[in-house]
């Protein structure tokens, strides 16, 4: 014999307001944990779209990202006659080389602020080597011109950053908008792309790159193209996946986003298994005469407890709903962010999961059957008799 559960069910209902705040509370701590989950899968998501387990990038020995590396154009030679690099039907390489710089513009929104704008520069087989760019508005930049296009999610965040718009690289050379393209909500989504030569002679690289991408023949000819390149000390080259590449460059902003979003989320924990602590807490003392009499009725300790217990699980499981409910609507909007390992501003979304949000909800029971576990000990430690006689 257990006790009906719909008597925890009306016990929560006849405490409608103090029910309400708990679970509220519960949300908060369920909502706070699965956005902060959210938002570093979407960084990482948006980081990793970018990169391929069937390419590598040769930087800077000493360069962490593009745009802090400086290899001399020899190294794309080099890299043309490493082994294990795939060739097309013309038995040419399939590979690119590209120019990383960045210049700080006011945004369209706040005039007063200024923000980080990425600037690639791109050779005219970009396209090929990224397929999964697509122009959406205008046409492509003409190599050798000043001609640009921007990536979908900068599109009117910057001045000048729109279609027939200019971008100034420095104040006697402007870029002009002539499309904009998506890359499939990766980071290049957030970037300007003109030719490599205009963008080397605005940022004085000439004669320089920033990176040499190429695709391999398989993932396992890796090893052998990565110690041809790095075994001659004189070019200083390093040699990474491109995917763990761009694993690593996200790696210090999402532990940043993790330890935060872990801080607010401990906090609200706190309040939130205070709040369910007292909840619980009133009921006990509120419900006194009635232990007793469901102990009169044969029901022993351990169901009095089970069902104190099933009782906070259900407010909390109440909260955590609500609180995954909320995270989901992140989803609508964009998150944008500097990435101190690129200097780059990202825009990318909250990427929600079941897993993650099943984590986050249950996160948030356990908040309320803790908070709840105690006054459910007390109940189920009432001495029938007595209670009889309150």
């Amino acid at each position: 014999m257990t006790i009906p559960l719909r008597y925890g069910w009306q016990s929560l209902w006849s405490r409608r307001a103090t029910t309400l705040a708990t679970a509220l509370g519960i949300a908060l701590v369920v909502f706070v944990l699965a956005s902060s989950a959210m938002l570093v899968a979407g960084l990482r998501e948006t980081l990793l779209r970018s990169g391929s387990a069937d390419r590598a990038i040769v930087l800077q020995q000493d360069g962490y990202s593009e745009g802090w590396s400086r290899i001399r154009q020899s190294a794309y030679t080099w890299v043309a006659a490493a082994p294990g690099v795939r060739k097309n039907e013309n038995h040419e390489p399939i590979m690119t080389a590209e120019v990383v710089g960045h210049v700080y513009l006011p945004t369209s929104r706040t005039a007063t602020r200024s923000a980080s704008l990425q600037v690639r520069g791109v050779m005219p087989n970009v396209f090929a080597f990224r397929p999964f760019v697509k122009i959406v508005e205008g046409r492509r930049a003409n190599p050798g011109t000043d001609e640009a296009i921007v990536g979908r999610n900068i599109v009117g965040h910057f001045e000048g950053a729109t279609l027939g718009g200019t971008i100034a690289l420095r104040k006697d050379r402007k870029l002009t908008i002539v499309g904009v393209f998506e890359a499939g909500n990766s980071s290049y989504d957030s970037e300007v792309w003109a030719d490599i030569d205009t963008v080397r002679g605005s940022f004085n690289f000439q004669g320089y790159l920033s990176s040499v991408t190429a695709e391999l023949e398989s993932p396992r000819a890796f090893d052998g193209f990565k110690a041809a390149l790095e075994g001659d000390k004189r070019q200083g080259l390093s040699v990474e996946r491109e995917r763990d590449y761009y694993l690593k460059v996200s790696e210090n902003l999402s532990s940043v986003m993790s330890t935060l979003g872990g801080l607010v989320t401990g906090i609200f924990a706190i309040g939130a298994l205070l709040g369910a602590l007292i909840t619980m807490h009133g009921a006990v003392s509120q419900r006194v005469r009635e232990i007793g009499v469901l102990r009169a009725l044969g029901f022993g300790p351990a169901q009095v407890l089970i069902s104190f217990v099933l009782e906070a699980a259900a407010l909390s499981l109440l909260g955590g709903a609500l609180g995954c409910g909320l995270a989901l609507l992140t989803t609508l909007v964009d998150f944008k962010t500097i990435n101190d390992a690129t200097g780059q501003e990202l825009s990318f979304r909250f990427s929600p999961s079941v897993s993650l949000l099943l984590t986050a909800l249950g996160a948030g029971a356990l908040v309320g059957v803790l908070g709840g576990l105690y006054p459910a000990i007390q109940a189920a430690r009432v001495n029938p008799v007595r209670a009889m006689r309150l």
